[in-house]
């Protein structure tokens, strides 16, 4: 599947907000900044311990209100801890998403495959062909990797 890309093959969009997002099916990469460090575990696995840090998440957003919805959850505070990815957010700080409509978020994680992948499993527990869809982001690094395979 394609990446959605901006007009004249520019990277996609930044929002810091989930104000402006459109309430459309699709994919997103979350960014999250760590301040702290911080232990998960996958499926009671052994804890494993998160660095302060970027942090680059791939989820998608396909129910009633879209990735509008789903990202303005990501970026509440206070919120229950209903997935892998809301322990980040509630220790840390949401800075912004990139959208892709229609998108898919393991297309996404392929595409950030590059980065490293510090928890197995980490919001690809019913997955089976990601390792993680949670990256490191380290300065520096390059984001946006090879573009996915169509098919």
């Amino acid at each position: 599947m394609a990446i959605t890309r901006r007009s004249n093959n520019r990277q996609p969009r930044l929002f810091r907000a989930a104000a402006n997002i459109p309430a459309l099916p699709g994919a997103y990469v979350l960014v999250i900044a760590l301040a702290r460090p911080l232990e998960v575990a996958i499926g009671g696995g052994t804890p494993q311990r998160l660095a302060p840090g970027r942090y680059l998440y791939c989820g998608s957003a396909r129910g009633p209100g879209g990735l509008k919805a789903r990202i303005a959850r990501h970026m509440r505070c206070g919120k229950p801890v209903r997935w892998h990815v809301d322990r980040l957010t509630e220790h840390g700080s949401v800075r912004g998403a990139w959208i892709f409509p229609a998108g898919d978020e393991c297309a996404l994680a392929a595409r950030l495959a590059h980065l490293p992948a510090p928890v197995a499993g980490f919001g690809s527990s019913d997955c089976r062909r990601c390792a993680s869809h949670l990256f490191a982001w380290p300065k520096g690094a390059p984001l946006w990797g090879a573009p996915p395979h169509s098919g």
